[in-house]
């Protein structure tokens, strides 16, 4: 085995325990992963919240146990596979050995240490824009046009994980037109590949269609409760942080592909990137939607600093570009990730709100930040949910209905007494069983201080009482309410489907 395949293997394995061990084990799962979970249980072309690759990853997970280590390995194999492709983009650009060990630090300490915490489609996201960044940098140096092929498959991919994928494409079309690689455009493969392209993310379509669409709603949604709360210096600012150990090395890739000459094929790549960035802060998208952009130019960049550092005095600078990274991880590591406790975050909250890391999607600051809230009390609700339900002595006529789809894919993910909550919102809302005749209710209501629930629930039941609260409150959920309520005076089922109905129509 070589030395540089070592250094590769101890790069990857190096990242799969850092993504191990910087969750403290007081942590729960995400509220994201709850749903992303469940959706195992519920196969489709497509979901409400996300389009239906993560669905398949979660059978897989289903499969191999359904544990927290397969949760976590998912996303931190799509981060080792981003680094990897960094890496094999440096060899295809005739890097060295340096270049080599620069671009995998700079893409191991970085932004993607937190991404890849999670079991969301971000982290296949990313890998996607690097992937298909690489296929076209293939396609330039060797006009082999199989890789128009490869570009359309993996786009493919990437748009039934996430949508966000289109925004490389509105990036790189125009940069495209104005180069010289505008001549692909006129080849009969591009067209083919095209045409594969759509059949392939072809389900999905239909299936928004059939469904009226639901990704306008989404969007028009998140416009108006998150991203109308976006401001354009956060974003900025956040898009320095990302790869802050490695921002110069992007610097130096995006000046080589304009005035480097051994690079100066890939221009297309520098206006492409000022297109994407564009477009991203004329929707103002959310500043995490950007970070697939970034991946690709630390390989450029180590390849133009690999050269350039190699004349002269300027060979004593080599070290420091290799430190960088490393030594601005050290405050990354005490800050970035949730390996301290919510009692520590909240007395030291002032290093955390310089970063911004205390404002949420509602715009506003909170005590911890808004992952590391959501990763808080929902063992507990479950446990406590679980408890109830054994209480009621016909559970198989008892429906659990929470609030929110974390409430719901919580209690399911943790039961140990097969519950099966569901929720109006997000995927649950198609997902209720009404072939059950329902007698009880368990209720996990939120933002009830005053316990409105049971005043207003209560008459359409024999009994009706509050089981239990989430009393962590570090939790987003903090204060989340159980209500208990048994043997209806109405039929439940028929009130359900006008719940179910209202909310369909909702979102249409």
């Amino acid at each position: 085995m070589t030395k540089k395949k070592l250094i590769l293997i101890g790069f990857i394995l190096l990242k799969f325990i850092l993504q191990y061990v910087l969750i403290s084990p007081e942590y729960d799962l995400q509220r994201d992963e709850y749903l992303h979970l469940d959706q195992a249980h519920h196969t489709a072309w497509g979901f409400l919240s996300v389009p239906p690759v993560t669905s398949w990853f979660s059978c897989i997970i289903l499969l191999l146990g359904n544990s927290v280590f397969w949760v976590k390995f998912f996303p931190a194999l799509f981060g080792a596979l981003t680094l990897l492709l960094v890496w094999k983009t440096i060899e295809l650009l005739k890097g060295n050995l340096y270049a080599l060990i620069l671009g995998a630090l700079c893409v191991l300490f970085s932004c993607l240490l937190r991404l890849n915490m999670l079991y969301q489609p971000n982290s296949l996201d990313v890998l996607c824009w690097t992937a298909v960044y690489y296929v076209l940098i293939q396609y330039i140096v060797s006009e082999d046009t199989k890789w128009i092929y490869f570009g359309a498959i993996i786009f493919a991919f990437g748009f039934l994980n996430k949508y966000n994928i289109v925004f490389l494409l509105f990036g790189l079309f125009p940069a495209i037109i104005l180069s010289s690689q505008r001549k692909m455009l006129i080849k009969k493969q591009f067209y083919f590949a095209l045409i594969f392209g759509i059949m392939l993310i072809l389900p999905n379509l239909v299936w928004q269609y059939r469904n009226q669409f639901p990704i306008v709603h989404h969007m028009k949604e998140l416009a108006e409760t998150q991203l109308v709360n976006v401001d354009l210096g956060s974003f900025i600012k956040e898009q320095i942080l990302f790869f802050i150990g490695g921002l110069l090395v992007i610097l130096a890739g995006l000046y080589a592909v304009i005035f480097y000459k051994p690079l100066k094929k890939f221009q297309v790549f520098f206006a492409s990137f000022v297109f994407t960035l564009f477009i991203f802060i004329y929707f103002k998208a959310k500043a995490y939607y950007v970070i697939g952009l970034y991946p690709i130019y630390i390989a450029f960049g180590a390849v133009f600093l690999s050269e350039v550092l190699d004349e002269g005095w300027k060979r004593y600078l080599k070290p420091i570009f290799i430190i960088i990274p490393i030594l601005l991880f050290i405050p990354m590591y005490n800050i970035a990730f949730p390996n301290k406790s919510p009692e520590y975050i909240v007395s030291h909250s002032e290093k955390y709100q310089k970063l911004g890391m205390l404002r949420w999607e509602d715009g506003k600051d909170h005590q911890l930040p808004q992952d590391f809230a959501d990763m808080l009390g929902w063992k507990e609700l479950a446990r406590k949910t679980d408890s109830l339900y054994t209480l009621i002595p016909n559970k198989k006529e008892t429906i659990v209905l929470c609030d929110n789809y974390g409430q719901a894919g919580a209690i399911n993910y943790y039961s140990e007494k097969g519950i099966k909550a569901v929720s109006f919102n997000a995927d649950y809302v198609n997902w209720f069983n009404l072939k059950i005749q329902y007698k009880n209710l368990i209720r996990v209501k939120e933002f009830d201080e005053n316990n409105e629930e049971l005043k207003e629930t209560s008459p359409y039941f024999e009994k009706g009482f509050i089981g239990g609260k989430i009393t962590n409150q570090y939790a987003r959920e903090y204060g989340t309410t159980i209500f208990i309520f048994t043997n209806a005076k109405i039929d439940i089922n028929k009130r359900l489907e006008e719940e179910i109905k209202e909310e369909k129509n909702y979102k249409k």
